[in-house]
């Protein structure tokens, strides 16, 4: 299995054993906190379908990113998969036609209302591809990159909430939703920062990092900014379930290990102290969502 092709593309591409757990707990958070706010009730084919969406809409975000990085890996990164050879871009291009068609059939067979939020994502998604049409622009305003592609992040969520609440009528959205999808948006943002903040030896000519723009000390304080943004979102997403102080407790913990993973990194930004961020990154993100999606369901 190890020497299959697919399997090594993913290890360095889309590693499911990080993906799967993530994506599991964000379509759960969305599913419960949406159930408890408006009054719903979480269901396996609600669960189901927010699942896939999710899943497959973050497997097309990376196989478009091996399209339209495609000359610059060559250039720059010929290690990588695509480069290499190991897979070619018109089998993932093939991949995500499956994967788009299955997204239609699941909304249509689960409930057509969905069809809408779906069109609205795609939309989105074209937009990315072609980076607004303004790539070259884009480039070189990393803040103004890395917000224009973050913003799929609250349309992402607000269709996972939509599989639970859309098929019962008559249900009003609460203003507590907004709190959720302001976590989740920066949830995002410390995943992307996490991951393009590098070991000095790491860096690489030609490719773009935080820490190589913005520098070491303000990588990490928009990185931490970004997590502490998410905490308070939270917090007052949980506030009127009664379910802020054991989210604060939980939180509370992953917050001072992340902040002692980057107060590591700025002391000696060698070696794992880079790699870490990526993981806390994502320790941090599983924490946000577990708790926006167990709390709402044992209150």
């Amino acid at each position: 299995m190890k020497k299959n092709r697919w399997y090594i593309y993913q290890k360095e591409r889309f590693p499911l054993a990080m993906y799967i757990p993530m994506i599991f707990a964000f379509s759960f958070s969305a599913i419960s906190y949406s159930a408890a706010t408006l009054k719903g009730q979480i269901t396996l084919s609600s669960l189901a379908v927010s699942f896939y969406i999710s899943m497959s809409f973050f497997m097309l975000l990376r196989i478009a990113d091996e399209y339209k990085d495609f000359e610059e890996d060559s250039k720059y990164r010929p290690y990588r998969p695509v480069p290499r050879g190991l897979v070619k871009r018109e089998e993932l291009g093939r991949i995500g036609i499956t994967l788009a068609m299955g997204q239609v059939v699941l909304c249509w067979i689960y409930e057509p209302k969905l069809l809408g939020l779906l069109a609205i994502l795609w939309i989105y998604y074209s937009c990315m591809c072609k980076e607004f049409f303004v790539g070259n622009w884009l480039r070189k305003h990393m803040v103004w990159y890395m917000l224009s592609h973050m913003l799929i992040m609250p349309l992402l969520d607000f269709f996972a909430t939509a599989c639970e609440f859309f098929p019962r009528p008559g249900v009003e959205i609460g203003t507590s939703l907004l709190w959720f999808i302001i976590s989740s948006f920066f949830d995002g943002i410390v995943i992307e920062v996490g991951r393009k903040v590098r070991a000095e030896e790491d860096e690489e000519e030609g490719v773009e990092t935080y820490s190589k723009l913005w520098g070491k000390q303000i990588s990490i304080a928009i990185w931490m900014g970004a997590i502490l943004i998410s905490f308070a979102s939270t917090f007052f997403a949980l506030y009127r379930l009664g379910g802020a102080v054991p989210a604060s407790i939980a939180l509370g913990i992953a917050l001072f290990i992340c902040l002692k993973g980057g107060l590591r990194y700025l002391k000696d930004p060698h070696g794992k102290n880079g790699v870490r961020l990526e993981l806390l990154s994502g320790v941090w993100t599983l924490t946000d969502y577990l708790s926006l999606g167990l709390i709402p369901l044992f209150l």
